[in-house]
């Protein structure tokens, strides 16, 4: 931490079913600076982006994320796509991209630029490997054991 300004990180998910890759991304997410902030996809977003509604709503995902150590605010996203003006308002230092999220961070920087905004855009590496750390793994796993 530079003098006494806390530096704040931004990151964004669905966060069905939480899982140890959730856990693993947000705690390394967590060491990039002093706070940390989740944006929660919608339930809007979440059926356009994945073909179908979260299993979970909005308000609950987000909860659950709150009881989280690493976790020091939550808020839910708009609908659609990401939301500049949501993240001018919470003025991350940092936005920590997962693995999977399908965001390039040239792009996203250039377009936080456009905005007025100075941020480090990372990806964070995909340090679980097995199928446990995907939500749709975990479905199908389910769907297997509970549907045949």
């Amino acid at each position: 931490m530079a003098g006494n300004r806390r530096i704040r990180v931004v990151v964004g998910g669905v966060f069905d079913i939480l899982h140890v890759g959730h856990i693993h991304f947000l705690k390394m997410a967590k060491e990039l600076g002093d706070e940390l902030i989740v944006i929660v996809a919608h339930d809007e977003t979440v059926k356009k982006r994945k073909g179908r509604p979260p299993i979970n709503p909005a308000e609950d995902r987000a909860e659950v994320l709150r009881a989280i150590r690493y976790v020091d605010d939550v808020v839910i996203g708009e609908p659609g796509e990401i939301s500049l003006e949501l993240i001018k308002k919470l003025k991350p230092d940092v936005i920590a991209l997962g693995p999977d999220q399908d965001f390039d961070c040239r792009t996203l920087k250039e377009k936080l630029r456009s905005i007025g905004l100075k941020v480090e855009v990372i990806r964070l590496p995909y340090l679980y490997k097995e199928d446990r750390a995907k939500t749709s793994k975990i479905i199908k796993r389910i769907t297997e054991i509970f549907c045949d």
